[in-house]
């Protein structure tokens, strides 16, 4: 048992630190490669990268704990562990356009706070995909494959013109952009919001009620 629990903290701490690498090597490659980078343009694709594999690590602390820890402390324990990710996520993209060569950009670091926070919850949501999946599906390949299904949504209202306004409502990718841009409205934020309840309260709870009828 003692051996189980050490090489499932050894998975879940090598793909946290893939995800930081990954992360940081993105941001340093392209504030190098383009001399216009703002810190917003910059954190776009690094925290956008990065809350790919995020979901993982949801899926495989459900996975893990399952049955050893109750439910609402292991979520709060992966909320914790997505908002350092984005934070580390944001001081790489600083670091980054701090030690780029100045660029043609007027004001590279326009918005940086809400960008900052925008990142932290980017990966929050991100994170609770994740820990949904893994608690509606048993196998984690699978709940990995599932943290994909918003991304399909936002494809498909995209395909129909009448639905479009639906994905910053509907779909985290689109809220991502407005949360990532530094400029957020009354508006956007509740657009956030209610993702936020679709893909992070909703999900979790109907995984919680599905490992329930399990039991």
């Amino acid at each position: 048992m003692r051996n189980e629990l050490g090489s499932a903290l050894r998975r879940r701490v090598g793909l946290l630190a893939a995800i930081l690498l990954l992360g940081a090597a993105t941001a340093a490659a392209l504030a190098g490669a383009v001399e216009d980078w703002t810190f917003a343009t910059l954190s776009d694709p690094v925290q956008s990268l990065m809350s790919v594999l995020v979901p993982l690590l949801g899926i495989l602390l459900v996975r893990d704990l399952r049955g050893t820890s109750p439910l609402v402390p292991t979520l709060h324990a992966a909320v914790l562990v997505a908002a350092a990710v984005g934070l580390f996520g944001a001081a790489a993209c600083a670091t980054a356009l701090a030690l780029a060569p100045p660029g043609a950009a007027r004001d590279p670091w326009a918005g940086v706070a809400v960008i900052v926070l925008g990142g932290v919850l980017v990966q929050v949501v991100a994170q609770l995909v994740g820990t949904g999946m893994a608690l509606l599906l048993r196998s984690a390949p699978l709940a990995f494959l599932a943290t994909f299904l918003p991304l399909a949504l936002w494809l498909a209202l995209s395909a129909v013109d009448v639905l479009r306004p639906a994905r910053d409502w509907l779909t985290p990718y689109a809220t991502v952009r407005h949360l990532l841009s530094g400029h957020m409205s009354s508006l956007t934020w509740l657009q956030w919001l209610t993702v936020l309840m679709l893909w992070g309260a909703a999900l979790n709870t109907a995984g919680a009620v599905r490992q329930v009828q399990r039991t």
